[in-house]
């Protein structure tokens, strides 16, 4: 057992060994993270704007911020997570960044190393040396932060908008709140959110709004015995037959089929 449970590094592989869904469900963390991608590639959505990753890439996740994966093949690199961890100082925001300079990768891969090292050998100083390494790792991240260049191409305004969006849906999915309730929120038409967010990710405000539910659908399938109707009623679905209608078209099986297969 781990000496600080409150810090974890997560291996890839084991992200993505066994369900692949759980890897690419949309969903989101009570605790920060950081993702330090070393091979691979794919999509990653967070706050609603997709971008594409690869090798090299640190991508840092607030607490509570819907995100989803896209994978191409076999992903490799760490999930850090920081959760009980607010005097680090961790941004607000989320960041994407593509890290070229050689030495810069060989110290985040040297701070993530030695983090892991006291996570696992019981040394003396564990404690403190693993705090100092999570000290150390906000630091480098706050200063490639500094450093990073802004290389989407989509508007400032259309990013503040599907944020907000997101983070309504991560806050309101579970209820039977419309794409016309959220725009009605955010003081926009769901016209114009729908066309924002499919600038920002190529999908519709439904689409999102659908992932996020139907990803917490199949967590709740995989990992609990609730009833299929509990499930329909917890995420807001009218009826447990239009929670089967939704899932089956999302997903191609139904909910007891798939609980039945993971």
């Amino acid at each position: 057992m781990s000496l600080f449970p409150d810090i974890r590094i997560v291996p890839f592989p084991r992200l993505t060994q066994g369900s692949r869904w759980r890897a690419e469900a949309m969903r989101s963390y009570s605790a920060p993270q950081l993702l330090w991608i070393t091979k691979g590639q794919g999509r990653i959505t967070v706050a609603g704007v997709t971008r594409g990753y690869g090798p090299h890439n640190a991508i840092f996740i607030p607490p509570r911020t819907m995100h989803g994966f896209e994978m191409a093949g076999q992903i490799y690199g760490s999930a850090v997570m920081f959760p009980g961890m607010a005097d680090l100082d961790l941004p607000d925001t989320p960041h994407h960044l593509r890290i070229r300079d050689g030495q810069v990768q060989v110290e985040i891969t040297g701070l993530l190393d030695g983090l892991d090292r006291e996570l696992t050998q019981k040394r003396a100083g564990a404690r403190r040396a693993i705090r100092h390494y999570a000290g150390l790792i906000s630091v480098w991240l706050e200063r490639q932060i500094e450093l990073a260049e802004d290389v989407t191409s989509v508007p400032v305004s259309a990013r503040r908008l599907v944020a907000g969006f997101a983070a309504l849906v991560e806050k309101d999915f579970r209820t039977a709140k419309s794409v016309a309730g959220y725009a009605a929120d955010l003081g926009v038409t769901s016209t114009h959110l729908t066309r924002t967010c499919n600038q920002t990710c190529g999908r519709s405000a439904s689409d999102l709004l659908a992932e996020r539910k139907i990803g917490e659908a199949r967590r709740l399938l995989a990992d609990t015995r609730a009833p299929i109707k509990e499930i329909a009623a917890a995420l807001g679905y009218a009826s447990p037959a239009y929670f089967t209608r939704a899932f089956q078209s999302r997903t191609g099986t139904t909910p007891t089929a798939f609980r039945k297969a993971d």
